[in-house]
């Protein structure tokens, strides 16, 4: 018989090979963890920030592009957390107009764009698809699509056996091993029954339940961190916490990267589903306050901005474009305001004059310019965690 070891999340499976693989439990965990005492205090301070960034939203003038910009921010912590070196300004200037500026790209920026393309695929589907396994795998493939990865059957969950830890290591030395092909399609189904009834729970432990699941479950040969990351945004537009997506966890995950592994393999180990909805909770909490704080600052960006080049009706209406493109070359300019190339140089040279854009190639052809004063709102600064007075403490293992 394979020897086996329980905890109430699930249970470690010694397989024919001589590895133990992980099958976990049904979701939601039993006995229920109760909400109460400081767990039920910081699941109130987490929806209260999060109700705050969804109205903070709201009064913006143009809430679709800050929007924009926050999916690509989390595209880029996201893939960095799975190795990939690209910036958001990376992202930015292969998105620009200006065909020189692409060899200069790292050549991982295509697994950000992917990630964006797979985030605004996921919300637009969700009008016609519920979260669900077929979701999943659609997403899958738009991510994995042209870029690293696409010959890890993108869109399609394994059919072999894969296992979390250093590079190079072997099944045998592996730090977690998920559960076999057989028990990860059961795994599978159970989670997409729990997407469907919530079990009557908070929102946000709803979200936080899952996404450990699905990266215990770890369905896909490659993409598993980032189609789970993404599961928590989805899933908050999809029960309408949030009207837009703008909680991306992906930036408190890379900050405490250790815990954040430590801590699902506590639920895996130990059964520790309080310690991970701390985790969890406490992430909410910062990571709606920083974003809510940005949203403020776009605001007051945006009016100053405004009133500096308010006697150009060109410049005025080319800074609302740099809201979305902050990376912009000429071309792009004339195309957006619909002018001769001529308007649209002036109009960069007014806003390059009021110190508003600088050009960033130093060529005289291909040049793109950068709408410095907001994209430093999106630096990796301007984004730490601020720290909540509720703090949790890491435990042994990891993923």
């Amino acid at each position: 018989m394979p020897e086996q070891r329980s905890a109430k999340s699930g249970r470690y499976v010694r397989q024919p090979a001589g590895y133990q693989a992980f099958i976990p439990a049904p979701l939601p965990p039993s006995p229920a963890v109760a909400f109460k005492g400081d767990l039920m205090r910081l699941l109130s301070d987490a929806d209260r920030a999060l109700g705050r960034l969804d109205g903070t939203a709201t009064v913006l003038p143009s809430p679709d592009l800050f929007v924009a910009m926050y999916v690509r921010h989390e595209a880029v912590l996201s893939s960095q957390i799975e190795g990939t070196q690209s910036t958001l300004e990376d992202v930015l200037e292969y998105e620009a107009d200006a065909p020189g500026s692409r060899r200069r790209q790292p050549r991982d920026v295509e697994e950000v764009v992917n990630y964006v393309r797979a985030m605004n695929y996921g919300l637009l589907r969700l009008g016609a698809l519920p979260l669900s396994l077929r979701l999943f795998r659609e997403i899958h493939k738009v991510l994995l699509e042209g870029a690293r990865g696409q010959d890890r059957r993108p869109g399609e969950f394994r059919t072999t056996q894969n296992w979390i830890g250093p590079g190079g290591c072997t099944l045998a030395e592996a730090e977690f091993v998920p559960p076999p092909p057989g028990e990860m399609i059961a795994a599978l189904s159970d989670m997409e029954r729990f997407l469907h009834r919530g079990g009557g729970l908070p929102v946000l432990a709803h979200c936080a339940y899952a996404h450990a699941q699905f990266e215990t479950i770890h369905p896909f040969l490659d993409g598993n961190g980032r189609v789970g990351r993404l599961l928590i945004t989805l899933l908050l537009c999809e029960r309408q916490v949030l009207q837009r997506p703008l909680l991306y966890l992906s930036v408190f995950f890379k900050a405490h990267r250790a815990e954040y592994y430590d801590r699902l393999q506590a639920v895996r180990n130990d059964g520790d589903w309080e310690g991970w909805l701390r985790f969890f909770l406490r992430g909410v909490v910062e990571v709606s306050h920083s974003a809510t704080a940005t949203a403020r600052s776009i605001l007051n960006l945006r009016e100053n901005h405004r009133a500096e080049v308010a006697t150009s009706a060109n410049a005025t209406q080319l800074l609302d474009v740099l809201f979305d493109k902050p990376i912009i070359s000429v071309r792009f300019a004339e195309r957006a305001l619909r002018c001769s190339y001529m308007t649209a140089a002036s109009a960069i040279s007014r806003l390059e004059k009021a110190g508003l854009l600088t050009e960033i190639t130093g060529q005289k052809r291909n040049r793109l310019f950068r709408y410095g004063p907001y994209l430093d709102l999106f630096s990796p600064q301007a984004f730490a965690p601020v720290e909540g007075p509720i703090q949790t403490t890491a435990s042994g293992g990891g993923t």
